[in-house]
């Protein structure tokens, strides 16, 4: 199985990135030049007696699901309106592209483009294929009586007449400003996939070598949607909005992780080992601007895995206290960032990004 990568500069969050497949798309029928037969299609065909041939006429867009065909099927007909996008017919000898069904022109598929009335309209029949359109060196088409015929007899002037006999229609895979004559499930998911704003962040909370649970929850602090007291009592709870660690301010998230007496007792014996900043932490974007500051990337690194440690030890004891009515001191604290480091450097150390994280911490 093909392994999944994910993208992480767009609103922070893990996207799929979807590697292609395209040995399996070549060897199971979806190979777009030769547009072959695929599954209840290829069934109806061999049932009716039909050719390979004379079935062309019956394209895949045009197809209605039948009571008998799979619910695979079913599914994969559904997506029909989302693929066409993407499959454009290349015209040849025009002998088995469809006129009306197939995306040969840049106006897409022309039953959609004319609407129902078009096959009457052009009086060309609904199973026609580009070629039966041409009469010698010439469209055999009507004069246009409406904007959107205008606009397809202007394209059609685009081509040099007879087509060339000798040449078949072939279909590309359009995604991603790429023509690619196999489907490409990379590409195909990087036009589909929603994309929003790149975040200047995302490398401090998703990065090589992280904790899934540790990045998640700074994941979540970064946007503020841990559910502190301050929170919960602004939600309406009946709950004290007090720090649950000193018991003064109210128990917002920057007051929590970087303003309460406690937590500030574990950053110091942090601080010796990562180098303190300037001044004390008074937002969240100055914790963000302390992890990035240093030019040595393997001290950037160290930082970034101290600060997720801490947030999730920290959250972590605020749970355990509240919950449990066990209260440790900071100095333990410590001890279980310290371990939790040392233990995610080690099983890393292979690592060349990781090689000198262990002397930095332990100096």
């Amino acid at each position: 199985m093909k392994k999944v990568r994910f993208l992480t500069t767009e609103d922070g969050e893990r996207t799929r990135k979807v590697k292609p497949f395209r040995s399996y798309a070549h060897g199971k029928g979806w190979n777009l030049q030769n547009k072959p037969l695929l599954g209840a299609e290829a069934k109806r065909v061999e049932n009716s007696g039909q050719t390979k041939e004379q079935s062309r006429r019956e394209v895949l867009w045009a197809l209605e699901p039948a009571q008998a065909d799979s619910w695979a099927w079913k599914r994969l007909l559904k997506l029909r309106p989302l693929a066409i996008q993407f499959c454009k017919s290349v015209v040849g000898n025009g002998l088995s592209s469809s006129f009306w069904f197939d995306a040969w022109t840049p106006l897409g598929q022309l039953i959609k483009h004319l609407g129902p009335r078009g096959p009457r309209a052009l009086r060309i029949r609904e199973d026609a294929v580009v070629a039966d359109a041409i009469n010698g060196t010439v469209w055999s088409l009507p004069h246009p009586r409406s904007h959107q015929e205008v606009e397809l007899h202007t394209y059609l002037t685009t081509f040099t007449l007879p087509l060339s006999l000798d040449i078949d229609d072939g279909y590309e895979w359009l995604a991603s400003d790429s023509s690619v004559p196999i489907f490409s499930s990379f590409s195909t998911w990087e036009a589909l996939r929603p994309k929003m704003e790149v975040k200047d962040w995302h490398d401090v909370v998703w990065f090589k070598g992280t904790l899934p649970k540790h990045a998640f929850t700074m994941w979540t602090a970064n946007y503020d949607k841990l559910p502190t007291r301050a929170r919960l009592a602004g939600w309406g709870m009946q709950i004290s909005p007090l720090c649950a660690f000193c018991s003064n301010p109210m128990e917002t998230r920057d007051h929590l992780f970087l303003s309460c007496a406690y937590s500030l007792d574990v950053w110091s014996q942090v601080f010796a080992r990562c180098n303190p900043p300037t001044s004390p932490f008074t937002s969240w974007a100055e914790l963000l601007s302390w992890i990035r500051q240093p030019r040595s990337k393997s001290l950037s690194l160290l930082r970034k895995l101290v600060t997720q440690t801490m947030v999730f030890q920290l959250w972590k004891q605020r749970n355990n206290l509240i919950h449990n009515h066990i209260s440790v001191s900071a100095a333990a604290v410590f001890i279980l960032v310290d371990r939790e480091l040392r233990n995610i450097i080690f099983s890393r150390r292979e690592k060349k990004s990781f090689a000198t994280l262990m002397a930095k911490w332990l100096r």
